[in-house]
């Protein structure tokens, strides 16, 4: 089956840096079904993992943890899904990723496809609304009772990326106030468009700002981007006994103490935990994105595609890797079609 691919960890500029592949079309077993690709997204952590490094892959490295699909054959443990099945998943980092005309996946973490969205549209989301849901419900311990949520505030620091395009949706149907951080006029656009009731600069200082549109500190901080760079800005910006999420790694050594006065919470989001440990509760990702494609069938979310290209292939996976290494995309890239 057609595959994209790495060998080599290179530079995207490189031709070699990922390539068209034929592999073996697997079979699937147990608990896992084996889905046809229809359309695929990227992400942060597929340029993260694609990186240049000192190693080599004697077998071709599949990446992609965004895809779309049709289910072609079920594992003989199977209970939740048949074949002929619409899903949308992002899978487990510790196996192949999903650029590949078929992809196997435990059913424990896919959602059945929102009817109202094509392959590209659903293959947006799944990545981005499972650790965006995770990092405000579960992590967070978020309220999604909304009227517990009044008079609550939180901040969204990279509005306008593809967790932020989504997270400030969920956010605000939850019933926080969100603030939003963009720094130029078509992220700023987007982040409005995609639930920020009020967008601030992340290039200055938050308090000031969020002063400025009546808000002396915000109950909940969501790091989608830099934490090492925002950190004394969200420990100052924070509520007593607020609440802090990060999903991105630091480079340096954080300041915990910043937070011991008020009493805050930090807490890491990774939506890859469950299926890299196959914790107890790993079936709540086949619950959550149920959740998701429900409330994107009642029109209550959106998806956040951004931009679509075809076919997939190395390169216009290489495209798009380097478009998100330019740090200027909003919302989701998709690529549709072998």
């Amino acid at each position: 089956m057609k595959a994209v691919g790495l060998h080599r960890y290179l530079p995207i500029e490189h031709p070699e840096s990922l390539l068209d592949v034929q592999v073996q079309k697997p079979a699937p077993q147990g608990r896992d079904l084996l889905v046809q690709v229809k359309a695929i997204s990227v992400n942060p952590v597929d340029t993260k993992v694609r990186s240049p490094k000192e190693r080599t892959e004697a077998s071709p490295r599949i990446l992609g943890w965004d895809v779309a699909g049709v289910v072609e054959a079920v594992g003989e443990a199977c209970s939740l899904f048949k074949p002929g099945d619409e899903v949308f998943y992002a899978g487990s980092i510790t196996r192949a990723g999903g650029n590949s005309e078929f992809h196997l996946v435990d059913e424990r973490i896919v959602g059945k496809k929102p009817a109202s969205l094509d392959f590209a549209e659903a293959a947006a989301l799944p990545l981005t609304a499972i650790t965006a849901w995770e990092g405000l419900f579960d992590r967070m311990g978020v309220s999604q009772d909304t009227t517990l949520n009044q008079g609550k505030s939180i901040l969204i620091i990279g509005a306008a990326g593809g967790v932020g395009s989504i997270a400030t949706q969920i956010a605000s149907l939850a019933g926080l106030t969100v603030v939003g951080t963009a720094s130029r006029p078509e992220s700023v656009q987007w982040a409005k468009e995609h639930g920020a009731a009020h967008i601030i600069n992340h290039h200055e200082p938050f308090v000031p700002q969020l002063q400025a549109i009546g808000l002396t500190s915000v109950d909940y901080i969501f790091c989608l981007n830099q934490t090492d760079q925002h950190w004394e800005n969200m420990a100052e910006a924070i509520a007593p006994q607020g609440k802090i999420c990060s999903i991105v790694e630091t480079d340096t050594l954080l300041n915990l103490t910043l937070l011991k006065n008020k009493s805050v919470t930090f807490v890491w989001e990774l939506m890859f935990t469950r299926a890299m440990y196959e914790t107890a509760d790993m079936i709540e990702q086949y619950r959550l994105l149920n959740k998701v494609a429900e409330k994107i069938d009642a029109g209550e979310l959106r998806t956040t595609l951004a931009k679509r290209l075809e076919p997939i292939n190395a390169a216009n996976l290489r495209q798009a890797h380097k478009m998100l290494e330019s740090g200027k995309t909003i919302g989701k890239i998709v690529l549709e079609h072998f």
